[in-house]
């Protein structure tokens, strides 16, 4: 088995694969450990996913502890929402995930970039040619599994891209600065306002004094202006406008960017709600944010990749048990993907907080009011409640009544 992308996706694939007794060749364009743009919080059902995986332990050892998820409105204050939460850099948790694979029997070879899928005659991919310092080789596999994130050549390559525009930009700063009042030390959070739309802006402590401040822009698919590329030019001038405006709106934010030492700013396309790519094709399947696995509304993306890593690989290897077809296994993954969609929809559809954030002053000043909206708000964080409801004909009647 041959694996692209030794991200969260590509390691938890790899992880199921290897322990199962799977020959697997996990290769990244990148040495680790390396830099991700992320937001690096880790919420609940990324802690499930790592706890399924058998590596809680060892990523909780390394994170900062998080009590809640405080949301900032523009207008009606703040809400603090508790829950299972850390934060850990993705430079440092990707290194876990992948030590851990590699634990369960993967090789790991970098840097290798994906040159392009080898297909036979009937054009059924059985390896890949990938390269190395301008050496390019053949790496001939039962099946080529695509977990490259947001970034789209490799998918470009494999004919899988349906849709080349990214669905939201993100602008990621690492800023150290002494904590001082007013800073979140225990708590992740999450602004909208006017100035952000149509996204929002956030702040996660990293522990011992680091920072992880950055801004998202989201329903990009309907922005037809911009000037942005296929790839999301996250690092554009615009971006980092709305970095600076993310200061003027919320005090720990300017005070960060004002007297805390930058020591990062990275910009990245993310790719959402489980649309954009297919999610294989003969001899190949893609998985993680390639295929759009990323929530619309938040922008959370760790723990699904994870999930869909790992559903990739357990549909292969229920393939094995049942020696079922090539064709029989990409079904049952996408059967499987199916059962999330309805949720990454729903998310898509709380996505108008990013777009009118009137609404998010609207539910914090509810939720502050209503113990009932106030267990919503931690169900959600726990997902035993999907955002989306909130904004359907009879969820914002009961926002407004209950």
């Amino acid at each position: 088995m041959l694996i692209v992308g030794a991200g969260p996706a590509g390691s938890a694939c790899a992880t199921v694969l290897a322990q199962a007794g799977v020959d697997v060749l996990l290769v990244d364009q990148q040495p680790f450990p390396r830099v991700k743009v992320c937001g690096d919080g880790l919420v609940p059902d990324t802690h499930l996913a790592l706890q399924r995986l058998g590596v809680l332990e060892a990523v909780l050892a390394q994170a900062h502890p998080v009590r809640a998820v405080r949301c900032v409105s523009q207008r009606a204050g703040t809400l603090e929402v508790p829950g299972q939460l850390a934060v850990l850099p993705r430079e440092r948790l990707d290194q876990i995930l992948l030590d851990h694979a590699v634990a369960r029997g993967a090789q790991f070879q970098a840097p290798w970039k994906l040159e392009e899928p080898i297909d036979d005659p009937s054009g059924r991919a059985i390896g890949a040619r990938v390269s190395q310092a301008g050496q390019v080789r053949e790496v001939l596999a039962d099946r080529v599994v695509l977990a490259t994130g947001g970034r789209i050549p490799a998918m470009l390559k494999a004919g899988l891209v349906t849709q080349r525009r990214p669905s939201a930009v993100a602008l990621r700063a690492y800023l150290r600065c002494a904590d001082a009042p007013g800073l979140p030390t225990d708590s992740l959070d999450f602004v909208w306002h006017a100035r952000l739309r149509p996204g929002y802006g956030w702040v996660f402590p990293c522990g011992k004094g680091l920072y992880n401040v950055g801004v998202g822009v989201f329903d990009r698919h309907r922005d037809s202006d911009g000037g942005r590329d296929a790839e999301g030019s996250a690092s554009s001038g615009n971006l980092r406008q709305l970095l600076d405006a993310f200061g003027r709106c919320y005090a720990p934010a300017g005070h960060l960017l004002k007297h805390g030492e930058m020591l990062e700013l990275r910009g990245a396309p993310l790719r959402c709600t489980l649309t954009g790519a297919q999610s294989g094709r003969p001899g190949v399947m893609a998985t993680g944010e390639a295929i759009g696995s990323t929530y619309d509304f938040t922008g959370e993306g760790i723990g699904k990749a994870m999930e869909t890593g790992i559903l990739a690989a357990e549909a292969i290897l229920r393939g094995r048990e049942h020696g079922s077809g090539e064709a029989d296994v990409r079904v049952d993954y996408a059967a499987r993907l199916a059962e999330l969609r309805p949720r990454f929809e729903l998310y898509a559809r709380a996505n108008a907080v990013n777009r009118h954030p009137w609404l998010a002053d609207l539910v914090v000043w509810r939720a502050r009011r209503s113990a009932h909206l106030r267990r919503r708000m931690s169900d959600m964080l726990e997902e035993r409640f999907n955002p989306g409801h909130l904004f359907t004909a009879r969820g914002f009647w009961k926002l407004l009544t209950r």
